[in-house]
């Protein structure tokens, strides 16, 4: 005979009490099967019944009947073994007879249970875990099973909540410093949304997030800056290349100029490297906590970038792996309420591309549904020696997308220019590169003299 013994405050009577309450209160069972979780319950009498109430639910997407419930189990217990056919029914039987004693108690200390029992599934969980020292997944598990039910919002009720549906929520957003792109994607990218920068290697991913970083800082937010790839070193001095428009090649003879530049900076950064594959984003909450702790304020994250990142559970898949990677991504941004950029590579059919699509993302096309914004960087042959390129906007969740802009691109002080359409030069096909550098070059001037009057 089977008996409870995992906590004793929840024994065979609560937990008989619980199943009978998820019967005959339609909203209770709304609610805990949210968090609920079959193998919570010790007797193996109880995990059917419920398996079969739950099942009745999605199957047919209403609440079934006493009546009901017996005719599923007079039809549907045929797999198991007739002791354990014989303890459901009679469990059953009893409670159709008798009422639940405490039913406030038990609505109250329901998801207590809940959040025991997930805790006592994890602990035993992780004890495989550390023996193969997957300390990352002991770290999920044990995440998940703290934060089981702090969710209490149900959803918005359509009729009830019609003004809610009206009120401004505060996105927050931060600038990208691209003013025809702020304008597109209602000011930039907003609190709990997830950028991605799409590129082949060399057409400027890194710059393109040391750029959205720059300008964040100079609308006084505060950055967190990961790099996977580049040194804290090099990173820094690509921020003060962008911030200064000082060339990189004279950062350290003009190292007085650079600082009188960023003195006065109202936002901070927070530059934090991690080797390539070495972190997860498991690692990134960790480090985030730890900031949290020293009152740290967080407005952007930025990590450079999310290919490079370490899964925290294993995939026979690489497209199943990144796409994990960038939905956890996307959960960072969401739990900090703040915007988050990251970069993705492109296949080979990316790399001398007019203008870089979706189609053309590195091994991992389900990431493009998680992220809110994904905009790409087109550099053939011809733009880099012309310091140009193309600036496609793939993805758009606050505005249009499909659009193309001409971008400059000066890589000696990591300035990457959006022109708008009406400040873009006249191209044609007959353009040698150097004319089409000197097009864009008198463009780039020009737009630099019209911001400089406003």
């Amino acid at each position: 005979m089977e008996t409870n013994i995992g906590f004793s405050k929840y024994g065979k009577q609560f937990q008989e009490s619980l199943v009978q309450m998820i019967m005959e209160d339609r909203p209770f069972a709304d609610q805990i099967e949210e968090v609920l979780n079959t193998s919570f319950f010790e007797l193996k009498y109880l995990r059917v019944f419920v398996t079969k109430l739950f099942n009745y639910r999605k199957k047919y997407n209403v609440h079934p009947t006493s009546k009901i419930l017996a005719a599923v189990l007079r039809t549907e217990l045929g797999n198991h073994n007739d002791a354990l056919q014989k303890q459901v029914r009679d469990y059953f039987a009893r409670i159709c007879i008798s009422r639940v004693q405490d039913e406030k108690y038990i609505k109250e200390t329901s998801l207590d249970f809940c959040k025991k029992q997930k805790l006592k599934e994890a602990l035993m969980t992780s004890v495989d875990l550390i023996q193969n020292s997957s300390y990352d997944e002991v770290r999920r598990v044990i995440d998940n099973a703290l934060n089981l039910g702090t969710d209490n919002n149900f959803g918005h009720e359509f009729l009830k909540d019609f003004e809610l549906r009206y009120e401004i929520k505060a996105r927050d957003p931060v600038t990208t410093g691209w003013p025809k792109v702020d304008s597109l994607m209602k000011k930039g990218l907003g609190s709990g949304e997830l950028g991605v920068v799409i590129a082949p290697t060399g057409a400027g991913k890194s710059m393109a997030l040391v750029h959205l970083g720059s300008h964040a800082i100079r609308a006084g937010k505060n950055i967190i800056h990961y790099t996977l790839e580049l040194s804290e070193a090099a990173t820094g001095q690509r921020y003060d290349s962008c911030l200064s428009e000082v060339p990189l090649s004279t950062l350290f003879a003009r190292k007085d100029e650079v600082l009188e530049s960023i003195s006065d900076l109202e936002g901070s950064l927070i530059i934090k490297e991690y080797p390539t594959k070495t972190a997860s984003c498991n690692t990134i909450r960790a480090h985030i906590e730890k900031l949290k702790k020293r009152n740290q304020k967080i407005d952007m994250i930025i990590v450079d970038y999310a290919d490079l990142l370490r899964s925290v559970s294993n995939f026979k898949e690489k497209r199943d792996e990144l796409g994990s990677i960038y939905e956890d991504l996307r959960a960072i941004a969401q739990e900090n309420k703040c915007p988050l950029w990251t970069a993705s590579q492109t296949n080979r059919t990316g790399l001398n591309a007019e203008v870089v699509t979706m189609e053309s993302i590195s091994e991992a096309f389900n990431k493009c549904f998680v992220a809110d914004f994904i905009c790409s960087i087109s550099r053939t042959i011809r733009d880099k020696n012309a310091n140009t390129a193309r600036l496609f906007i793939a993805k758009n969740r606050n505005g249009p997308d499909g659009l193309v802009f001409p971008m400059f691109i000066d890589t000696s002080t990591v300035q990457l220019k959006v022109l708008a359409e009406a400040e873009a030069p006249n191209i044609t096909p007959s353009m040698t590169p150097g004319d089409l550098a000197s097009a864009l070059r008198e463009k780039y001037k020009q737009h630099r003299q019209n911001n400089k009057e406003k």
